[in-house]
């Protein structure tokens, strides 16, 4: 059986995740708690790894120990770096990076010890991706960069612009679990829907704004694209 993993940072964001898994059953791992059930007649287990690089390592790491993923998807919110992408978009990463990494003189910016500066998500995915929504222009695929900092203010985002020209969206975990689960052997794949656009006067406000909208889209992504796997 195909066995999905999908991964988000925020109890809200799991919320909306679980709304497209009506029949679960909630199981331990370790202190976490996580949620088996299917979408579609694929099996999925869903839970929260946390904000931030560590957490995710960790928690994508125990989980994929614990449960043993065919692929584990990271999804939720990002904050959009591109006009392209504006508040509901939603990216699926065709590639990530970390935006906040150096290894010092003679290593490339944003390259993990022993990692490409760029990882690639599962192809598949991707593809399905680009078949399912190919005349919706509200859903992109590029790169998504990732650091342990919301990232708000308009020097921020010039400066992972500078590193990254291709950047279209960031967020504090998809590079983590990428590394993570590109250790492991394991195939990732990363869906974000926009929540708010870093560098404009109201971004943080954007932000907070978002969650009153039930932003269900990105999961509706997610789900789609797992019933065609």
């Amino acid at each position: 059986m195909f066995r999905i993993a999908i991964l988000v940072a925020m109890d809200k964001e799991l919320g909306l995740l679980l709304n497209q898994m009506p029949d679960r059953e909630e199981i331990n791992i370790g202190e976490n708690k996580y949620y088996a059930g299917r979408i579609g007649d694929k099996e999925v287990i869903a839970g929260k790894c946390g904000i931030g690089k560590v957490n995710s390592a960790l928690n994508t790491y125990r989980l994929i120990c614990d449960r043993k993923p065919d692929i584990v998807i990271n999804s939720g919110v990002a904050g959009g770096v591109d006009g392209s992408l504006g508040i509901g978009s939603v990216l699926i990463a065709d590639s990530v990076a970390y935006h906040d990494v150096w290894c010092g003189p003679g290593t490339e910016y944003g390259a993990a010890d022993g990692f490409k500066a760029i990882l690639t998500p599962d192809e598949k995915i991707i593809n399905t991706g680009k078949t399912l929504f190919k005349d919706n222009d509200n859903v992109r695929f590029g790169l998504i960069c990732s650091g342990d900092k919301f990232i708000h203010e308009k020097k921020e985002v010039e400066e992972i612009k500078g590193r990254f020209p291709q950047a279209l969206a960031v967020d504090m975990e998809s590079a983590s679990i990428a590394q993570t689960c590109t250790r492991c052997g394991i195939p990732f794949a990363i869906i974000r829907v926009m929540s708010d656009t870093p560098g404009a006067a109201e971004n943080v406000s954007q932000y907070v704004d978002f969650w009153n909208k039930a932003p269900e889209k990105t999961f509706e992504c997610v789900s789609r694209i797992i019933k065609k796997l």
